[in-house]
């Protein structure tokens, strides 16, 4: 089915620095999700925080002589506002591994709910909680002018009678205000006064964990996703995948086991998970050979050896060199919301993929092809295994992921894979911003177990990448698609670019 591309612009910027302005590393943003509703988004940084955002009304505040005089109808698209935020995980260190973990959140993944609450699940490297997010009533204290009618002596009287009367209860259910014997005279009212205070009852919101699910993972996790049944959910890392009960944290099932009895003879690692949106028994793993797997969990306790379906680019495995298996691993797979496609993101392109198609992908969009001659200097400086994430509409038309210099390319099905949009994640995308260069930190993660093994044979490369046509420093590498609109959020660096607007061609939106 045919599409014609949407044309895209930038609605909303939240924490843009200026140039020059130092980026501190617990500052940048690691994940990025959209609620299931669109109602709510959450970002995770590397400092163990989340922030969330709500949605607005998005109504269109021109006068209505503004509007009359528009030759098109006026379209109201969503906006969001700073909700709240809170710490999530804490940095540690495991003795008996002598390591250290870091806060970083991985993932954040919002849980289906009944009603209005809010849960959330988030990850870091090893350990993954349960938040609740609670709107409290707090008590503001206010000056209000007094009333000309009270007088001083009233004001004394009525003292006198409150304190004699202090020992019976003020309200039927036994408590009673609390007050002080004497009251000192300079915070009487007088007529020219402000009642001392008063109190009046706003908002507010925070977060508590429910639950802590920890200990079960040796390695990094990389993923977590919620199942349709509403009752459990996965975590991967790189050899495993766990099913998790959520009212259960100290347990979980051990369903995909990839380790082999010798590591030396380890070919492949997981790269992501995801379930199936519809079917609870469903769910599909990508590798880091390039590979996608479809599991049934009816099938077997243990799925690691029975999946029920492989999908594999043979036209792409087919001439296997240095460079071409590492960036063939897959980084990020998303399910489409009737779960017949699944979309993927490896280091050059972006995948779809028809289920019922084992052979090779229904189209391939290329991101950033003009990088291939410089897969070399990629590889020494470590820009070759950066991971980005991908994204698509609700409809399943349209496609996203990032790039380097802070691009974010949009596709649409059937409009071509060299087709595509370009942006710049920028509040003015004409201008580019000065980022912080900073060495690349080690992952501790078993995905740099064939970058160990292949730096060994291949210390000689040459290390000039002056010639590289973009900023490898400035990378967009999280991205996600409103469930019901036309909306992308996207994250770079420390500042969330976070909401872009696909609008029709004929007509126009401004930026805030």
């Amino acid at each position: 089915m045919s599409t014609t591309p949407l044309e895209w612009k930038f609605s909303q910027v939240f924490g843009e620095r200026a140039p020059g302005e130092e980026i501190q590393d617990v500052d940048i943003i690691s994940t990025i999700e959209f609620e299931k509703r669109g109602a709510y988004l959450a970002t995770g940084d590397r400092g163990g925080r989340i922030v969330l955002f709500e949605k607005t009304d998005g109504k269109d505040h021109r006068s209505q002589k503004e509007l009359e005089n528009l030759d098109y109808p006026a379209m109201g698209h969503p906006e969001y506002r700073y909700k709240t935020e809170f710490q999530s995980h804490e940095p540690e260190f495991d003795y008996l591994k002598s390591m250290e973990i870091e806060e970083k959140i991985n993932n954040v993944r919002w849980c289906a709910t009944p009603n209005s609450s809010l849960f959330i699940l988030s990850a870091n490297d090893r350990t993954i909680k349960l938040w609740k997010v609670l709107e409290n009533k707090v008590k503001k204290v206010k000056e209000m002018d007094p009333n000309p009618s009270v007088c001083v002596e009233n004001a004394l009287l009525a003292e006198k009678s409150f304190i004699a009367g202090q020992n019976e209860p003020s309200v039927p259910n036994g408590h009673r205000l609390e007050w002080t014997n004497k009251m000192p005279k300079s915070i009487l009212p007088s007529s020219q006064e402000a009642h001392p205070m008063i109190y009046n009852v706003g908002d507010n919101s925070s977060a508590r964990c429910r639950r802590v699910y920890s200990h079960a993972h040796d390695f990094n996790i990389n993923s977590i996703s919620n199942n349709s049944d509403g009752e459990t959910y996965i975590s991967a890392d790189d050899l495993r995948i766990n099913l998790w009960n959520l009212e259960i944290s100290d347990q979980c099932f051990n369903i995909i086991d990839t380790k082999p009895s010798n590591m030396e003879d380890l070919t492949e690692v997981i790269t992501s998970a995801e379930f199936h949106p519809a079917y609870c028994n469903l769910l599909a793993y990508s590798s880091s050979r390039g590979y996608i797997r479809l599991v049934d969990m009816r099938q077997s306790a243990l799925c690691d050896h029975q999946h029920s379906r492989m999908l594999q680019d043979r036209e792409a495995h087919g001439s296997r060199s240095f460079f071409t298996e590492i960036i063939a691993s897959i980084s990020d797979i998303k399910f489409t919301s009737d779960g017949r496609h699944i979309l993927s993101r490896d280091y050059m392109n972006l995948k779809l993929w028809d289920l019922h198609m084992e052979t090779s992908p229904v189209a391939t969009f290329k991101i950033h092809e003009y990088l291939r001659p410089k897969l070399c200097d990629l590889y020494n400086n470590d820009s070759i295994f950066d991971k980005f994430e991908c994204c698509l509409s609700g409809d399943g038309l349209h496609f996203a992921s990032g790039s380097y210099s802070n691009v974010l390319r949009v596709f649409s099905h059937g409009a071509g894979s060299d087709d595509g949009t370009t942006l710049e994640a920028s509040k003015n995308p004409n201008s580019r911003k000065q980022v912080l260069q900073t060495a690349p930190k080690a992952a501790r993660s078993l995905s740099n177990f064939a970058r160990g093994h292949h730096r060994r044979g291949h210390d000689n490369l040459n290390a000039d990448s002056s010639g590289i046509p973009c900023d490898l420093n400035a990378k967009l590498l999280h991205v996600a698609w409103h469930p019901t609109s036309s909306l992308i959020a996207c994250a770079a660096a420390n500042s969330f670019f976070g909401v872009l607007c696909g609008i029709h061609p004929m007509l126009t939106l401004g930026g805030t």
